[in-house]
């Protein structure tokens, strides 16, 4: 009996393992399928297809002119939507994905093909950039110019992942169109090609540096990117008739390949421990004033020296302090870094100099608020007067004159005389001239002559406002 159910043990486990077995196979097999890109690989449409794209043509010659002048106007602007634009448009890819295509297939011939005419896209895209940003209403060092100074581990990444996904949509029997514009986007090999030609115009040569090195960064990483797809894919090499030729041929594809990938690790590397170490010193140096109340108004931070130079104008650190901040280096990964402190007597002099101006300033500005509201009320005090002047003027009513003309234009006229009403309507309180007349009983016109009479006191008096009263 023991043994039967050791046996049934025995087969349940048996089954257990085959069905594990089962479904990590599936599993395997599942993203095999998933990521495996050998299938839908057309290489001969590829190797075709990049090699249309590597030559300068008349066209492509100014579309690329074009689409740098577009570039550096997005530059100059500061708009990322005209930069995408022009990128969208640009045949800059095409030599960079031949070299990575003749190093993997062994191709000598697209190798100079495409080195040649990357060379000559690269010199006619710094000319028009250059022309461009030669005019001076155009000179202006925008954020998006800066940004485009300096590589970072960020971009090589982008280049890599790029130039990866780019060789990967080309291959397929259908083309990606969306993926390739995409790729055109992100990569971004024009805009630092504009900078440099800006570079140049102003004559700041690490611009043009900066500029330059990152578009033969991304070159190159881009390249490299095709290159190891390429190889993956299995690609055919050329075969050359001459043995000789055909192993020398591949040596130096091999070597080029072993050098690319050597500098492209060792840029990599280089460009992490730089933002790495750009990134512990900002941590240090905000930590640094948090906790001692330090004004830092200067910061440089030299990787190649291995220094952080700060000026400070705030609140002066003690030698303890200073001796603690120095000591925690090694806490933010800086142990090497030689700190430098500027806060002398000098600063501490301009740091009360700056506050006194800033006193002053205020001062003078609560000054000129409270002169600008004495002359508003000496303003609003003289339309008042002007208005009761007027008011006045309209209100001295020549009564001796009035009375003989009013006798002369109306003969039937037996009285007339003068007075003032105040009136209100529980909002605001009016002064109303009234002028009160009699006839006499021969008259028989009364209302038209009493009409006539109120329209001329009206006028003779400018008083619009007046009423006419018989009694």
């Amino acid at each position: 009996m023991e043994e039967n159910q050791s046996n049934q043990s025995e087969v349940k486990q048996e089954n257990v393992k085959k069905e594990f077995k089962s479904f990590a196979n599936s599993l395997k097999d599942f993203f095999f399928d998933l990521l495996d890109i050998r299938e839908g690989t057309d290489k001969k449409y590829t190797i075709q297809k990049i090699k249309d794209g590597i030559h300068v043509k008349s066209h492509t010659a100014w579309i690329l002119v074009f689409s740098i002048i577009i570039a550096s106007i997005g530059l100059n602007v500061s708009s990322s939507a005209v930069v995408i634009g022009a990128m969208l448009v640009s045949p800059l890819m095409g030599p960079i994905l031949g070299i990575g295509l003749s190093i993997g297939i062994n191709d000598i011939d697209t190798m100079k093909s495409s080195l040649s005419n990357l060379g000559v896209m690269v010199v006619l895209s710094v000319i028009t950039s250059f022309l461009f940003f030669s005019i001076p209403i155009f000179q202006e060092q925008t954020p998006e110019l800066l940004a485009r100074t300096k590589p970072d581990v960020r971009d090589v990444m982008i280049a890599i992942a790029g130039g990866l996904t780019l060789i990967v949509a080309l291959s397929r029997y259908k083309e990606m169109t969306n993926t390739i514009a995409g790729i055109a986007i992100a990569t971004a090999l024009m805009p630092p090609l504009c900078t440099a030609g800006y570079g140049l115009a102003v004559g700041n040569l690490s611009f043009f540096g900066g500029a330059m090195f990152l578009f033969i960064i991304n070159s190159i990483f881009i390249a490299l990117a095709t290159f190891v797809i390429i190889k993956f894919l299995k690609f055919p090499v050329v075969k050359y008739i001459d043995s000789a030729s055909r192993k020398r041929i591949a040596q130096l594809a091999s070597t080029l390949a072993l050098i690319i990938f050597s500098y492209s690790i060792y840029t990599f590397v280089q460009l992490y421990k730089e933002n790495t170490f750009e990134q512990n010193s900002m941590k240090y140096i905000n930590d640094l004033e948090k906790a001692t109340g330090a004004g830092i108004i200067s910061k440089k931070i030299n990787y190649v020296d291995k220094k952080i130079d700060l000026v400070n104008i705030g609140k002066k650190l003690t030698e303890a302090e200073r001796v603690e901040w120095k000591s925690k280096l090694k806490e933010y990964e800086l142990n090497t870094t030689l700190l430098q402190i500027t806060q002398d007597e000098e600063t501490s002099k301009l740091s009360d100099k700056v506050k006194s101006i800033e006193d002053l300033y205020v001062k003078n500005q609560k000054l000129i608020a409270s002169k600008e509201e004495s002359i508003q009320e000496k303003e609003i005090k003289i339309n008042e007067l002007v208005k009761a002047l007027e008011k006045l003027t309209k209100e001295n009513i020549p009564f001796a004159q009035i009375s003989q003309e009013a006798k002369i234009n109306y003969e039937g006229l037996k009285t007339i005389s003068f007075s003032k009403v105040i009136s209100t309507n529980f909002e605001t309180i009016d002064t109303i001239p009234v002028a009160s007349i009699s006839w006499y009983d021969s008259i028989k016109n009364k209302d038209d002559l009493k009409i006539r009479m109120t329209k001329w006191l009206q006028k003779r008096l400018n008083l619009e406002n007046l009423i006419l009263k018989e009694k």
